[in-house]
This record gives structure tokens, C-alpha cells and sequence, in this order.
């Protein structure tokens, strides 16, 4: 395999079992930014909106000090609801936005929102949506993105997410077509879709001018087929370790990256193995093997900014 210059790989909070700003089981901030350098990462992403410091000085400080730099931020939206959640959706995204720009940083990562419950499992509205909230969701969509772009200059990449309404191949493949590719890139994430049926190098080689960013995840086929059996929502399913350290589940990163990299453009290449809750001293190790693993994929260096 040709090694992968233009590729850029990272790590995130999601990997050391960070889904919430606050959680008592959930490491703290420090030792994130300690580990994530330790186990060879340059890039970061925020995670959520206040784990890390949420002050632009304070957090190039940490970063710097531990020559780390930030990749992204994450935003959570409910969009299909249309323009009636723009105000409540704008006050979420800006600040995010901010210290994004803030930081250097060019992607503002967007999930949609959960139709049920990560947690509990509750329903929380229809799994499928109606011709009219499909318009509601792409044409809100395009305005977030030409909104983030005008105001900060960041490019927001949409993250296809198990328990979502951009969840599997034709979902994935509806929401494409119907935005527009200048205000609408996105984040493929190779273990959600792999958990919703999807086959990663296909939609690269399918969409590739559409793919603005990735991260890199793998789910266990054994529990996914267990999880598809008895419905187990997205948050349980992670706790039963759905999604596992490459190299064990699927898909294969090798073959991903390698289509990746025949697009020619430059990415990122988050490593993201959702493991919420976790011990603390789990993820490091696993850090260590999988920045190793990538190593011999001939991802080595993390490339230009």
C-alpha cells in the first residue's frame, strides 16, 4: 500500500470512553490529552462541548504543551424538525463552532439526532421519516452549512449514525443526493456503517468527492448479529462491545484507507472505538496497539495541516 501522506490520523475522547462533558466515569480531561499524546497522536477532536477547556488560551496551552492539535468539533442537530429548531439548534452549534475556529481546526462534525434513546432504549419519535421531514432535514442542512462557512470558515462534514435517521446505505446515499455537495460533506464513519449494513469502500468509491473526513472504527460482527436480533439500542450495544479494537471486527481499515487514499485529497482519519463506560486504564493500551497497527498500514507520519 502506497503510504498515505494525505491522510491524517488522529484520536478522540470517544476512544477513552468519553461520551458526556461530565461523567464520573469518564477519565478526566488531563489524562486524555496526557494519553492521547502518549500513545503517538498529533490530532485531536473536542468530544463533547466541555470535557476539554472550553477557553481558546487555556486549551492551545494544553494542546501545545503536549504538541497536539484539533481536528474538529462535534454537533448534535435535530434538523428534520425544520426551521423551528434553527434558533435552539444555532445556540448549540456556535459556541462549538468558535472554539473550533478557535483552535485551528477546518471540520465541524454534525450528528443527527438519536430516534431513540442512546441510553434507556425509549422511542422518541418515528425511525423513518416522512417525505416532508427528508426536505426539512437536506435544505436545513445545506443552510447549517452555509451558515458555518460564512461565519466561522469551516466545513461541516455529517456523520451517518446507528439509531438516526442517516443511518444505513439508502438513507445514506438519499441524503447525498438531495444536498448540495458545496455546503455538504461526509464523515464516514466506517463502524456505524458497517453496524447499519454499509459497505465503506463502496460508498468511497461511489461518493468520493463527498467524503470530507473519517473515522476509523470496527464492530464486532458476533454482538452486532445479537444486537440486530433483539433491537439493543446504539448506547447498551456499545456496552456489550459492539464496536471492538482493529484489528478483530469489521470493516478491514487497510482496504478503507487504501480507497481513501486514491481519492487524492487531503483527510482526516479519526480513530474512534466507542467504549462507554470503560475501566480507566482500558483505553491507552488499546490506543498504543491500534496507532501500531495503523503504523503498518503505512500511516507513519500525520501530514500536512
Amino acid at each position: 500500500m502506497t503510504p498515505p501522506s494525505r491522510i491524517r490520523i488522529g484520536s478522540a475522547p470517544d476512544s477513552w470512553g468519553v461520551w458526556f462533558p461530565e461523567d464520573p466515569r469518564q477519565v478526566p480531561w488531563q489524562r486524555f490529552l496526557d494519553e492521547v499524546a502518549e500513545a503517538g497522536y498529533e490530532w485531536i477532536e473536542l468530544g463533547p462541548y466541555g470535557y476539554l477547556p472550553t477557553d481558546p488560551a487555556r486549551l492551545t496551552d494544553e494542546t501545545d504543551r503536549r504538541g497536539l492539535k484539533v481536528s474538529a468539533g462535534t454537533v448534535f442537530t435535530g434538523l428534520h424538525h425544520g426551521p423551528a429548531v434553527w434558533e435552539e439548534t444555532w445556540a448549540q452549534v456556535s459556541p462549538v463552532a468558535s472554539l473550533t475556529r478557535a483552535m485551528g481546526a477546518g471540520h465541524l462534525v454534525v450528528i443527527p439526532s438519536f430516534w431513540r434513546d442512546d441510553r434507556t432504549g425509549a422511542v422518541l419519535e418515528d425511525r423513518t421519516l416522512t417525505p416532508a421531514q427528508w426536505r426539512e432535514l437536506t435544505t436545513q442542512t445545506e443552510r447549517l452549512g452555509h451558515e458555518v462557512r460564512e461565519r466561522y470558515g469551516l466545513r461541516i462534514v455529517v456523520h451517518p449514525h446507528a439509531d438516526t435517521h442517516i443511518d444505513s446505505e439508502e438513507n445514506v446515499n438519499r441524503f447525498l443526493d438531495a444536498t448540495d455537495p458545496a455546503l455538504v460533506s461526509l464523515c464516514l464513519d466506517t463502524g456505524h456503517y458497517a453496524y447499519c449494513g454499509g459497505d465503506s469502500v463502496k460508498l468511497i468509491e461511489t461518493y468520493g468527492e463527498r467524503i470530507g473526513y473519517l473515522h476509523l472504527k470496527q464492530v464486532d460482527p458476533g454482538i452486532l448479529a445479537e444486537v440486530r436480533r433483539h433491537e439493543v439500542p446504539f448506547g447498551p450495544a456499545v456496552a456489550r462491545g459492539v464496536m471492538c479494537e482493529p484489528p478483530t471486527g469489521i470493516p478491514a481499515l487497510e482496504p478503507v484507507l487504501a480507497a481513501a487514499q486514491r481519492l487524492d485529497v487531503e483527510l482526516f482519519a479519526i480513530v474512534e472505538q466507542d467504549m462507554y463506560p470503560c475501566p480507566p486504564d482500558k483505553p491507552l493500551p488499546i490506543a498504543r496497539r491500534t496507532r501500531q497497527l495503523l503504523n503498518g498500514y503505512g500511516l507513519r507520519s500525520c501530514g500536512p495541516r
